[in-house]
């Protein structure tokens, strides 16, 4: 059976970086796309190293020009596209409704909502055509629950789960499967930007967790792997938490 050709958009760092290894580890051919060309030539090198198939390229997933491009030259490159995973986002500014911006509204959902619209639409449009495909959005559990003073965040990854429901629907017959992953607290750079890196924090953080510590970028990534494999051929249109048992409280 031929590797899979995996894309990953928001690849160079956190949850996305650590994707990018784990298909590599499991042998995929992978893109990986972001905007900050330095890390993504590193990783490459990193994938390459573990004996994948591997290029970076440069993508702001909010243009649909660039989207498009990225996906053709997956398919030239490779032949085809077996499993995207939507990665790109950015937490935008916390804080009260009350202190909210046009400027901060419009800079979290171009990404996290019409970047992940603009990469399901030009995924599925090679998908549709192969007959076959799989795609991971990444969400948050603050995609199914609110928070104080992330009003803008949370709404941007509701809208990631409506996007990602109506999206399997649409291909359920097509021999394509959509689906999200819903990471609760992560030890990655966005809980250093969001703590302001006050362990205190941090420790408040933990402490609403059930398992009472943050998860792993891996422990996300396993995740995303699992919904990509033939073991998870009758799922789609699901949201899998990843969370320590955050929801369930």
């Amino acid at each position: 059976m031929p590797s899979p050709i995996v894309l990953i958009t928001g690849a160079l760092t956190g949850i996305g970086r650590a994707t990018a290894l784990a298909f590599a580890q499991e042998g995929a051919s992978i893109v990986v796309s972001g905007r900050r060309d330095q890390l993504g030539h590193e990783l490459v090198d990193e994938l390459r190293g573990l004996g994948a198939e591997a290029e970076y390229i440069r993508t702001d997933v909010r243009r649909d020009d660039e989207v498009r491009t990225l996906v053709d030259q997956t398919v030239s490159r490779f032949g085809r596209l077996d499993v995207a995973v939507n990665n790109a986002g950015t937490e935008g500014t916390f804080g009260p409704v009350s202190t909210q911006t046009e400027e901060n509204y419009a800079a979290t959902f171009d990404t996290n909502v019409l970047g992940t619209l603009l990469s399901m639409k030009h995924e599925l449009r090679v998908m549709q055509v192969q007959g076959s495909g799989n795609i991971i959005n990444v969400s948050s559990v603050l995609g199914k629950i609110g928070t104080a003073n992330g009003s803008v965040y949370v709404a941007s990854k509701h809208a990631v789960e409506g996007l990602t429901k109506s999206a399997a629907l649409e291909v359920a017959t097509a021999g394509i499967r959509v689906n999200a992953v819903a990471p609760g607290p992560i030890d990655t750079g966005f809980i250093d930007r969001v703590t302001g890196g006050s362990q205190e924090r941090m420790d408040y953080m933990k402490a609403y967790v059930p398992m009472r510590r943050l998860g792993q970028s891996e422990e996300v990534a396993a995740a995303i792997l699992f919904l990509a494999s033939p073991k998870a051929a009758f799922l789609t249109g699901h949201s899998l938490a990843i969370d320590g048992g955050k929801l369930a409280g």
